[in-house]
């Protein structure tokens, strides 16, 4: 599926290939931080598959848990969350912040991951997979 956006002021645009049904909830505590709200949905796109067709995010360097280094790109501008993805080499996936996409009606959540770091208040998703960590 095709789709495309950009972040609340204009100055970002994308567009991307992406599989709809590998959209997914993170329930992951930097998720909840990054975000300042429950929890994030996100649609994985290959590099080959995303490209940038308008300004340069922002890029800042989040240290995960596990040791490993994430890049979140956002507008320096409205401070919209664009993306994250690996830093270093190799083939890199874009985890495109689904609220970004014009398209975002039609990416409806599969899995949920995280699970386990929910907050508690929220209410379950039926049908949907779940996992306690990622």
């Amino acid at each position: 599926m095709k789709i495309d956006g950009g972040c609340h002021c204009g100055a970002i645009t994308y567009e991307a290939e992406v599989d709809p049904e590998k959209t997914s909830i993170c329930h992951c505590t930097d998720c909840q931080q990054l975000t300042g709200t429950a929890f994030r949905v996100t649609v994985p796109a290959p590099e080959s598959d995303y490209r940038i067709t308008k300004g340069a995010p922002k890029i800042y360097i989040k240290v995960v848990a596990s040791g490993a280094r994430r890049a979140q790109a956002f507008c320096a501008d409205c401070g919209s969350h664009l993306y994250a993805t690996s830093v270093g080499d190799g083939p890199k996936v874009y985890g495109i912040r689904a609220g970004t996409a014009r398209q975002r009606q039609d990416l409806v959540p599969r899995q949920q991951k995280w699970h386990r770091s929910a907050l508690r208040w929220l209410p379950e998703f039926e049908g949907m997979a779940t996992t306690e960590e990622q």
